[in-house]
Parts: C-alpha cells; sequence; structure tokens
C-alpha cells in the first residue's frame, strides 16, 4: 500500500531498551485457527516485553478469555514459555467467540483489560481476528464511558487507560493475508503435505494410478499451488483462477500426454475452494469421476484434513514468529494515540509494519472479487535455436534438482534447447553435455543432492577445453547453479573473456548451498532444509535430556566459515550459545558461558545447548569446548557432543527450498532470455558487459540480479589460512568469505540500523552490559537475531555474550 513505507520506518527507540516498557502492560492472545509457529510468537513477545520492564499477560482462549476474565487473563514469566518453540499450535489456546461480536461482551473485555492496567494488546490471528481487534480499538473510548457509567470501573481508572494499542501477527497456513509474503504457519503446512505427496508418489509410481490430493484453502490457493510447483503436479485446481471451460478435456489430454511419454502416475492438486468460472465448486469426487471415467485411470482420493494444521513447527516458521513477536513489541511501546493500528508483516527478508485496517481490507475485497467472478482482478490484487547449458557447482545440497527442473522446463517453454552438463566444470571441460528434455526432469522437486552431479573442481585450469566445448556444443548461455565454488568459478570464466571469446555469452549464478555464504544473496537452495535437520536433531537432543537433568549438549554444524547454520539454529532450537567464524571469542568468554551454565542449572530448566560453527576457531575445536565444559561443569552437569556432518546436506528438501529453488531457476532463464536478445548482433551472440553475468540473489525484499565482481561491496576476505584437510575448496583463489557491509554511506546506515535493531531484540539475547558495548561497537554491524536481518552476512552476534538469564 501507499501508506507501507511510512509504516515500516517507525521511530526507534531513544531510550535504555531495558526501561522503554516499565509502567506499561502487555496481553497477548491467539484468535481463530491454530497454526504452527504461533507458539515462537508468543514466546517472543513475552521475553521481549518482560525484557523492556513492562508486564506480560497471556490471554487464553482467545476473544473467549478476554471476555470472560479471571483465570484467562494471567501474568507470564520467562520460564513459563521454557520449551514452547517445537511446539505445535497455541499453548495459550484458541477459540471462536460469538460474546465479543456483541457490545456487551467487549464492553466486559474492556472491564477486565482496564482492571489490570492493560493498555497493549497483541493479537496473534487471521484476518477476522485483527478486524475484531481494530473493532475493539476504534470504540475503546466509548466503551469506557459506559463502564464509568455502569460504576464498573473509576474515572482514574478510565483515564490511565484511556487509549489501546493493538498490533497484529497473522497466524494462518493459508497464507491468505494481503500485504504480507507469508503467514505464521504456512511453511509448516506446506512440510505436512509434501511429507504426504512424497509418500504417495511412491505407491502410485508402483501401480500407474493417478492421485488426487485436497489440500486446505477455502479462499486462497497457496497451499496448493506451492504445493503443485514442490511436487511437479500435472494439474492443480486453485479458487483464484478457475479453469477455462472445457477444461475436463485439456486435463484428460494432459493425463493422456504424460503416460504416452513415459510417466507412470499422476498427480493433482485440489485446494478445498476451487471453482469453474460458474462459482460451481470442483470436487475431488468430481475429477476422480471425469478421470475414471474416461481414462479409465486407476484413480485415488486423498483429502489431508486438519494432518495440515498439526505436528512441530518448521524451522523458517519458529524464527517468523519470533522475529515477528520482537517487532510487534517494539510497535506496540512506540506507539502514540495518534498511531494507526499496525499488522507486522513479511517483505522479502525484512519485517515491516502495514496499517492493519488497509491490508484486511484488500484481503477482503479479493474474497469479494472471487465471488463476483472478476477473477483477474483477484489475481492482481495477489527464443530460436537457442543453446541453454545448466550445471551444478560444488557440494550438493537439497534443492538444486528443483533449480534445475525448473530452468530446464522455463527454457524449453520459451522455445531453447536445454542441455545438461555431468559434474560441473569437469563435465564442461570433457564434453559430458546431453540434451535434457521435459520429462528428463521428472520427479526431480523432491529428490536430494544432484542429479546431474557436482564437483568442487574451478575451471581456471581448464579454460582452454571449456571454450573448446562450448564452441563445439554452440552453448548461447550458462546457468550455474552451486555454492561459493560456482560463484569463483563464474567470476573465472567472466575474467578469462579477455582471451576467450567463446566466455562472451550470458550467465547467471543461482546459488545452492548448506552454508549460505554467497555473495549477493541472503539465503541460498539448501540452507532452509539443512536448517530443519540441525533444528529437528537439536530438538530430539534436547528432548533426550528431559529425563537425565543437568546435561550440556555441545552440536557441531556445517557451514564452513559462514555462521548462517549455527546463528539460525541456535535461534530455532532454543541453544545458549552459538560460536561462529565471524565474531571472534577468546577463552574469557568461554569462562563465561560455562558460569552462565551453572547459574541456569540453579533454575527449573536444567539442561543446556552450545552450537558450534565446523570452522568457527581452528584452536578451539568442538573437542576442545567439550573437554572444557566437561572439565568445569563437574559435579553440576555433564557434557556429551554430536557432529552432525553430512546429514545436513541430505534428505529430501523441505517446501521453503523446492519452491526458492523453482522461482529462482524459472527467473534465471526468463532473465537469460531478454539478455540474449540484448547481445543478439549480426547474427551471433556477443556478451562481455559487467551486467551479462550475474548473481541472482534474495535481496532484503526482492529477487535482483548483480553482476559478477571480483569483490563485492558486502564481502571481505577472512584472514585465516585454509584447512589444511579441505583442499578442494576455493579458499586459495579468493580466501575465506565473511561477508559484511562496506562503503562509508551504506557502512554508517547499516550500523545505525542494525545496532537498533539488536537493541530492539536484545531481551532474547543479550544483558544490558551487552547493549552498551553494541552502542560502541556501530562500525562492525552487529546484529541482534532477534532482530529480523536474517543473513548472516550482515556479523550475527553470539547468543552466548554474558548472558544473565535462562533464556531457553
Amino acid at each position: 500500500s501507499a501508506s507501507s513505507g511510512n509504516m515500516s520506518k517507525a521511530p526507534q527507540p531513544t531510550m535504555d531498551p531495558t526501561k522503554m516498557g516499565i509502567g506499561r502492560s502487555i496481553a497477548v492472545l491467539t484468535s481463530g485457527g491454530d497454526a504452527q509457529g504461533m507458539n515462537a510468537a508468543v514466546r517472543a513477545t513475552v521475553r521481549v516485553g518482560l525484557y523492556t520492564g513492562a508486564k506480560v499477560y497471556f490471554v487464553h482462549e482467545g476473544y473467549q478469555g478476554l471476555v470472560d476474565g479471571g483465570e484467562n487473563i494471567r501474568l507470564a514469566t520467562w520460564e513459563s514459555v521454557s520449551m514452547m518453540l517445537q511446539l505445535g499450535g497455541t499453548v495459550i489456546g484458541s477459540a471462536r467467540c460469538k460474546d465479543f461480536r456483541t457490545r456487551e461482551g467487549r464492553m466486559q473485555a474492556a472491564c477486565n483489560l482496564v482492571k489490570r492496567g492493560i493498555t497493549n494488546l497483541c493479537v496473534i490471528g487471521g484476518d477476522g481476528s485483527l478486524t475484531g481487534a481494530n473493532a475493539f480499538r476504534t470504540e475503546w473510548s466509548g466503551l469506557l464511558a459506559d463502564l464509568v457509567r455502569a460504576g464498573k470501573i473509576t474515572e482514574d481508572e478510565a483515564k490511565k487507560s484511556s487509549h489501546l494499542n493493538i498490533v497484529g501477527m497473522v497466524g494462518s497456513i493459508d497464507n491468505d493475508f494481503c500485504g504480507t509474503d507469508m503467514t505464521i504457519g504456512t511453511d509448516s503446512a506446506l512440510h505436512r503435505i509434501i511429507e504426504v505427496v512424497d509418500a504417495i508418489t511412491t505407491t502410485a509410481q508402483s501401480h500407474q494410478r493417478t492421485f488426487i490430493l485436497e489440500v486446505m484453502g477455502r479462499h486462497c490457493g497457496y497451499l496448493a499451488l506451492v504445493t503443485a510447483l514442490a511436487c511437479g503436479a500435472d494439474w492443480v485446481f486453485i479458487p483464484e483462477m478457475p479453469p477455462d471451460e472445457g477444461w475436463e478435456d485439456h486435463l484428460c489430454r494432459r493425463l493422456t500426454d504424460q503416460r504416452t511419454r513415459g510417466s507412470r502416475l499422476n498427480v493433482i492438486i485440489v485446494a478445498e475452494g476451487a471453482m469453474d468460472r460458474e462459482g460451481k465448486p470442483i470436487s475431488s469426487d468430481q475429477i476422480k469421476k471425469l478421470v475414471t471415467d474416461r481414462l479409465g485411470f486407476d484413480t485415488r482420493t486423498t483429502i489431508l484434513g486438519h494432518v495440515q494444521r498439526g505436528g512441530t513447527p518448521s524451522a523458517f516458521d519458529r524464527i517468523l514468529g519470533s522475529r515477528m513477536g520482537v517487532e510487534a513489541v517494539m510497535a506496540l511501546l512506540e506507539a502514540t494515540p495518534d498511531t494507526p493500528a499496525c499488522v507486522v508483516s513479511l517483505s522479502g527478508n525484512q519485517a515491516v509494519r502495514l496499517p492493519l485496517m488497509e491490508c484486511v481490507q484488500v484481503t477482503k475485497d479479493v474474497t469479494a472479487a472471487m465471488s463476483q467472478g472478476r477473477f483477474d482482478e483477484a489475481i492482481k490484487l495477489r527464443g530460436n535455436n537457442i543453446n541453454v547449458a545448466i550445471m551444478n557447482i560444488g557440494a550438493p545440497c537439497a534443492g538444486m534438482n528443483a533449480a534445475v527442473r525448473s530452468a530446464v522446463r522455463m527454457g524449453l517453454i520459451q522455445g531453447h534447447n536445454m542441455l545438461a552438463v555431468y559434474d560441473g566444470f569437469d563435465g564442461l571441460a570433457h564434453g559430458q553435455i546431453e540434451p535434457i528434455t521435459w520429462t528428463s526432469v521428472s520427479g526431480w522437486t523432491g529428490k536430494g543432492g544432484s542429479m546431474l552431479g557436482t564437483k568442487r573442481t574451478l575451471p581456471a585450469k581448464l579454460l582452454e577445453e571449456i571454450s573448446q566445448n562450448i564452441a563445439k556444443f554452440n552453448i548461447h548461455a550458462l546457468v550455474i547453479i552451486g555454492g561459493f565454488e560456482a560463484y569463483v568459478g563464474g567470476l573465472e570464466l567472466v575474467q578469462a573473456r579477455e582471451k576467450y571469446e567463446e566466455m562472451c555469452i550470458p550467465m547467471v549464478v543461482i546459488p545452492a548451498t548448506v552454508s549460505n555464504n554467497v555473495p549477493g544473496s541472503d539465503f541460498s537452495i539448501g540452507a532452509d532444509t539443512a536448517l530443519n535437520t540441525i533444528t529437528s536433531t537439536c530438538d530430539r537432543i534436547k528432548q533426550s535430556a528431559a529425563g537425565t537433568k543437568r546435561r550440556v549438549f555441545i552440536v557441531e554444524t556445517m557451514g564452513g566459515y559462514c555462521g548462517y547454520l549455527a546463528t539460525m539454529a541456535g535461534l530455532a532450537a532454543g541453544a545458549d550459545a552459538a560460536y561462529i567464524f565471524e565474531d571472534k571469542f577468546n577463552i574469557k568468554d568461554l569462562e563465561v558461558n560455562v558460569e552462565h551454565l551453572v547459574e541456569k542449572m540453579k533454575t527449573t530448566v536444567k539442561r543446556g545447548l552450545i552450537l558450534r560453527n565446523e570452522n568457527c576457531n581452528a584452536n578451539y575445536t568442538t573437542d576442545f569446548i567439550f573437554n572444557l565444559y566437561s572439565e568445569e561443569g563437574k559435579g553440576v552437569f555433564d557434557c556429551r557432543k554430536n557432529v552432525l556432518g553430512h546429514m545436513q546436506q541430505g534428505g529430501t528438501p523441505t517446501p521453503f527450498d523446492r519452491n526458492f529453488g523453482t522461482k529462482m531457476g524459472a527467473k534465471s532463464v526468463l532473465w537469460l532470455t531478454e539478455k540474449l536478445k540484448e547481445c543478439y548482433r549480426h547474427g551471433r551472440i556477443f556478451a562481455n558487459t559487467p551486467d551479462s553475468a550475474c548473481v541472482l540473489g534474495m535481496k532484503k525484499r526482492s529477487l535482483t540480479f548483480q553482476p559478477l565482481a571480483p569483490h563485492p561491496q558486502d564481502t571481505v576476505v577472512a584472514e585465516d589460512p585454509p584447512h589444511h584437510e579441505d583442499p578442494g575448496q576455493v579458499r586459495h583463489q579468493a580466501g575465506h568469505v565473511r561477508t559484511r557491509r562496506h562503503g562509508a554511506r551504506d557502512q554508517e546506515e547499516d550500523c545505525s540500523r542494525q545496532v537498533d535493531s539488536a537493541r530492539r531484540g536484545i531481551g532474547l539475547f543479550f544483558c544490558p552490559q551487552t547493549v552498551k558495548e553494541l552502542d560502541h561497537q556501530r562500525t562492525q554491524c552487529i546484529v541482534a537475531l532477534a532482530s529480523f536481518r536474517s543473513s548472516p552476512k550482515i556479523c550475527s552476534r553470539k547468543l552466548n555474550l554474558k548472558l544473565n538469564k535462562n533464556i531457553f
């Protein structure tokens, strides 16, 4: 919306964050349908609120608890939200409430809040719940006046509670709220769906069956659409885009064509609110009857139902809920009587505050447009003989195959000939190049690893052979999917243009690595899957300590010299400390952490979790830290260590990585298509401008193409030597990448913004002394984990610095 920019640039706190909430009271409630990740939002709201000095109240059973009062509105403590991160649903309960729809019910709710001095309300729910909260705020003054006349509150109480601040967070598995890229719970629901789809696919292939899966989404087809992309479905029905007339014939032709091409199964995804252009419902049973009667295919129907709402929240939803909770508290404490009610939203990779009712109105407009048959409006509210080669470079990761599949199929749609290069730059140099077709990549979306094969070899010593094969196979454009080796390899090809004219073709690098260390992108394909693997493992490790008190676990994660996995897993799993390469630490820091754990064992939570990035320090190894903690903790706690290893690279990709890979692959080929048009001169392709070789990355709010450059402004070279056990890495070529903002003006702006974010999120992770330290380190761009800047490219602060509370 037009005002979203103003709302997102909220005033920054100018006082000590530990005193911002003194004398204030905050209530948090969950309403409407439950969604995984709500507990993370509740937890963050409680802990940041308490850190600022405010009183925080749970409102149990949603608006019904607000009306009933009594024991339904209880004070929250730091310990009361411990171990909530990994729980699905909402532990404070949610209920539909008819009483709150009446003025009498809202008067009673207002009375309950005034009696407790609560003037700040954080509501986690869907558009209906947020609309109710805004209506409550709008008539607040009138409700107080009625309560005073009725003698239920005094004039003094009404004066002290003269204004009610409202902030919303959207919890909905349907992702049906306009104004945010993702709602809390959507990613977890996709996890549940994809698990079922993957399981069904194997049995369907065995019997050559057609499976019809119905997923939730009465007015929004997001779950159905992303599921179809993630599993390579043959057809998808969503309410926003009904099929054209005669869709029955088209569907049957499509299914028949797939079987003719050798496919042993067909998958059709249906949103529960699917309908035709006349507004008549399209049901799973109707589609089953059509396929069975016309084609005679063995057809089965599966309705997933409420299984989509259940289970453990994904790492994405835990982090999203945590960050939104932090932002919600700051929005409440910074609000004035003139500040409109806002909703905390996700835009790209940033948390923004948007006007609540503007977003609600757009959401309702979408539903209205669909009900009136204006489907195009609802959606708005929501080459010749070109050979394009595609290859994987570096270590394999989940989601690579989804990107390859998407790029291949988008290239074929554009009329290009797609070529698969096997085994990376080695394959390009030795002619391991074959045409790849539409059916060749069928079923690749859900497969882990790299179907094309991948190696860490760089092209510098193979340039002569590579240039010959580019000419031999008449390659006009190149898609490189991989990690930092892909970035450096692409850069070496660009630098070779001066000597080899064959290298003067458009190129694009798609970041795909569990380490998430590619310059130019906040996210890499594969990082989310690895993060979920680490998080689920840490959950099991913590659970194992439930019966064995006073135990500390040290867990080593991958990531090379990038601390993304350790940092974000620390936030998602509830760790006490995370040691990363970007943030140096010494023996004194380790001593402080041991002291913290000793003190923690005196509380009700007698367990500890320490994460260590594999290359955080050459001397303070996992074994060293384990031995140190074991010795210093004698008689107080015992230690265990776990090295997760290559399990972080394996497994089936998460829905996020499947979807992200699909987007990146399609977008890269579309960009190459346009670049080929620009570079076509006199019957040949010639590309030698800086913008003809780019890396496609997520930067803040959008996917952007940035020229491959030797040392981008957000990259510095680490000073440590290469690891002796990893000679295949590219660190001898370009050093160890550790990212940080550069440029005088950019750095000054980013430092201020990051320190402010650190001050906001400090309650979850730091003590007051750390806040003072941050004020003296503005030039180091330190960002707190509770802020919404998830990228490790800005050096993230360790979780363990001088902790003075039991935080997890």
